[in-house]
């Protein structure tokens, strides 16, 4: 199995240092960000982070605005670091859907306990997590489509979509049903969109594209073996 890959965000180098060293040994890939901005670059750029650390206190961006941007599109574990204690923050981090909350200093072995218990809990791969039809392999947790043995670059929304026709298979899905499913109740866009997305997804999926079959009038069904 891959190593999993961590985002540490700290606008303090030492702290980096420290923190990567430690989850080096673990067995982790690590990825580093000195502020805000770039942690987000990087993490919409790698699309497989399994988990982030992340700072409170940072320059460019903080890290609860970091926090708000994640949580828009994905639900990928996040350990908030900071050097305060106001119970109002530990509050403010958890509704925001923080999964951990650790204060300045703290012990690095501590923290990569906390690590592990969290993916354990939240992101390590699960039989329900992985997917696999008509040749295409689909990881829930760390949003990676595979198809033969090549890993395939989608979208939030194309990962989604995908999901819901592979969890759908053999089912013929109308676009409002879609709407309502992967784009929510709280989309007021025309159901082409659907369509639009469709069509990038399969031209991305190559010959196994050939499995959403379009039906006439109504919507969609995925079909595989």
């Amino acid at each position: 199995m891959d190593r999993l890959k961590i985002l540490v965000v700290d606008d303090e180098s030492r702290m980096r240092k420290l923190v990567k060293d430690f989850l080096l040994k673990n067995n982790y890939d690590v990825l580093e960000a000195e502020d805000g901005s770039a942690a987000l670059d990087i993490f919409f750029e790698q699309k497989d982070i399994a988990l982030v650390i992340l700072d409170v206190m940072m320059p460019k961006v903080d890290g609860w605005e970091v926090c708000r941007e994640i949580r828009e599109y994905s639900t990928v574990p996040i350990i908030m670091l900071t050097a305060k204690t106001d119970e109002r923050d530990e509050l403010q981090g958890f509704q925001m859907g923080v999964d951990e909350y650790i204060s300045k200093p703290f012990s690095p072995k501590i923290l990569v306990a906390r690590v592990e218990a969290i993916l354990r809990r939240t992101n390590q791969v699960s039989l329900d997590e992985i997917m696999e039809v008509g040749g295409i392999q689909l990881n829930k947790a760390a949003h990676i489509v595979i198809i033969d043995n090549k890993t395939i670059d989608l979208s939030y929304k194309e990962f989604e979509l995908l999901t819901y026709f592979m969890e759908n298979k053999g089912i013929a899905l109308s676009r409002e049903k879609i709407l309502n499913n992967v784009w929510n109740y709280d989309y007021f866009g025309d159901a082409r969109t659907i369509d639009t997305h469709v069509k990038k997804l399969r031209s991305k999926m190559g010959e196994k594209g050939d499995l959403i079959k379009t039906i006439w009038g109504m919507g969609y069904k995925f079909e595989a073996e």
